[in-house]
């Protein structure tokens, strides 16, 4: 008996000992808290923390304000709209159907998906998963066809329409990545055509409560009441702050509500494979690849990256006021994850300034030029030189780079960038980066975008356009979309050419290349041109191309009214 008690004392003093040497250290906790000082307080918005160690919860804690007009503070138990964190759940659901065997991830979507047009190329499931589908993104073309946000309630059906009227792909499936919204909504309607459960039934029958996660379940009903929910802000006017929260009855892509102790639960589960088994989740962390075998930093929802030298995996989130992150480091068993409410967040530097508290012994010195912590002032003709239009290379999507506060903002983008050298830029908080090549004491020739784990976009520098009065007459007219079934009205007033859409106010078109313009929320448009005359246009941004637009005929004046 005494030896029976001298054994269980030793295990307990030893399992205090590495509790105890799981927790933060007071300095920690403190070079932690500061990394949130700027946004702590009662008076805006704010963010929740939650960092593990090997499956322990070792610190968590809230920072600012869940609700401002409540006066509710954030605090661990606060649950979050989580965005795009949702993808790698909603990747889990169908892989335990493949599991089950009810599909395969090498499937055709269309034998669930019938009301997808055949475009001529097979795409699988595994498309889907891994953004590589070439489908347009859902966000993308319901701006585009007027819908307005936060403001229009968007349901899956509405996705299911507007993806099915679209009659081509951005690419051939498996040649690119192109992250696709869109491709998440349709594996959610592939959960429940399979299952014959939602995947908000499906994912808490199968995953949450497996794994303890009792906060957490895909939100499909925006009317619904989630006790401990924050609400979600963007800068003002009115005031300082004011409310951003998503309405959608679609999720997927989104939609996720969970608390930064429930996402550490998920985390776990890549260690212990209690859901999925060891197959899946090394199979979930497997780069994607490329159709001509390049790979690709991509998995089931998941980013795979290396930051300072250390193995990480994870994902962020945007909707509306939401921002969130997290991120595992597997060699080093730890877990983080940040939370926020406000539209200017950047929790994926929030997430790695704390990484860079709670692994400094492990991770590589930061090089002296490497980031967002360092940055150059340069001179105005050291930014002029790179000031100018880049067209993304074989893509008609344009951005405008600008001089603004000693660095450079990238239109239609608007994140301002900091110089950390004398032609590369980082975006402070945010994954991006954007580098300008060009021979020695000559002209910049082109541009690369970097945003996350994403590969590189090439823009070439384009020359300038600057098309008369006169000319801007030559597009002015009204324009019919058949895969968006919405009208545009290009109007001109003096020098300035303006488009309007459904529901919307003109928006100013800027000349970027020849018969091309950039507007806000419209991307680039690229007039038409048949035997010199303007007959349509087309519409890119950075996840749908070409979408087209033919131009009507002027229409007949009514009888016994005067013309406008």
């Amino acid at each position: 008996m005494r030896v029976r008690r001298a054994a269980v004392v030793g295990l307990l003093l030893g399992l205090g000992q590495e509790l105890s040497a799981q927790q933060l250290t007071s300095a920690e906790v403190a070079r932690v808290d500061s990394v949130f000082s700027a946004i702590d307080g009662t008076a805006r918005p704010g963010c929740a923390l939650g960092v593990s160690r090997n499956g322990a919860l070792v610190y968590q804690r809230g920072y600012g304000m869940a609700n401002l007009e409540t006066g509710t503070a954030i605090t661990p138990a606060s649950i979050f709209h989580v965005a795009s964190i949702s993808k790698q759940f909603t990747a889990m659901a169908v892989a335990l159907l493949a599991q089950d065997g009810k599909l395969s991830l090498d499937d055709d979507i269309r034998k669930y998906l019938p009301e997808i047009p055949d475009y001529g190329h097979r795409i699988t499931l595994a498309n889907l998963i891994r953004h590589t589908s070439g489908i347009r993104d859902q966000w993308n073309l319901l701006g585009m066809a007027g819908w307005r946000f936060p403001e229009d309630l968007i349901t899956e059906q509405d996705v299911l329409d507007i993806v099915s009227r679209q009659r081509e792909l951005n690419f051939t499936p498996g040649d690119e990545y192109s992250y696709s919204n869109s491709g998440y909504t349709l594996l959610a309607v592939v959960v429940k055509r399979v299952s014959g459960k939602s995947l908000r039934d499906f994912a808490d029958e199968r995953v949450f409560k497996p794994l303890g996660m009792t906060q957490t379940h895909f939100h499909d009903n925006h009317a619904m009441v989630v006790p401990g929910r924050t609400s979600a802000y963007e800068p003002g006017p009115p005031g300082p702050w004011k409310v951003s929260i998503p309405t959608f009855d679609t999720y997927g892509a989104t939609s996720l509500f969970t608390t930064v102790a429930d996402l550490l639960l998920w985390e776990q589960n890549f260690v212990t494979a209690a859901v999925g088994g060891k197959g899946l989740i090394d199979a979930a962390q497997q780069p994607t690849k490329l159709n001509n075998g390049s790979a690709l930093n991509y998995g089931y929802g998941l980013s795979i990256e290396t930051y300072r030298g250390l193995r990480a995996v994870g994902h962020g989130g945007a909707d509306a006021g939401y921002r969130a992150d997290v991120v595992r480091f597997p060699d080093q068993g730890v877990a983080i994850t940040a939370l926020c409410n406000f539209s200017t967040a950047g929790p994926n530097g929030l997430t790695r300034k704390v990484a860079d508290v709670v692994l400094e012994g492990s991770m590589q010195a930061r090089p002296v030029a490497a980031g967002p912590a360092v940055s150059l002032t340069l001179t105005q003709a050291q930014l002029d030189r790179l000031v100018g239009v880049y067209k993304r290379r074989n893509v008609d999507d344009a951005l405008r780079v600008v001089a603004k506060d000693s660095g450079l903002v990238v239109l239609p983008y608007g994140i301002p960038l900091k110089a950390t050298a004398d032609t590369r830029f980082v975006a402070e908080g945010f994954p991006v980066e954007v580098v300008f090549d060009g021979p020695a004491g000559a002209a910049i020739r082109e541009m690369r975008l970097v945003i996350g784990t994403e590969p590189p976009r090439v823009f070439d520098r384009m020359a300038p356009f600057a098309p008369s009065p006169n000319q801007l007459d030559t597009y002015a007219g009204e324009y019919y979309s058949r895969e968006l079934d919405t009208r545009y009205t290009v109007s001109r007033k003096d020098s300035v050419l303006t488009v309007r859409g459904r529901k919307s106010e003109p928006v100013t078109l800027v000349a970027v290349f020849a018969d091309a313009f950039q507007a806000t929320g419209a991307g680039t448009i690229r007039f038409e041109r048949t035997r010199g005359r303007v007959t349509g246009f087309r519409i890119s941004d950075d996840r749908v191309r070409n979408v087209a637009f033919v131009r009507l005929p002027p229409a007949a004046p009514v009888a016994g009214r005067p013309e406008q």
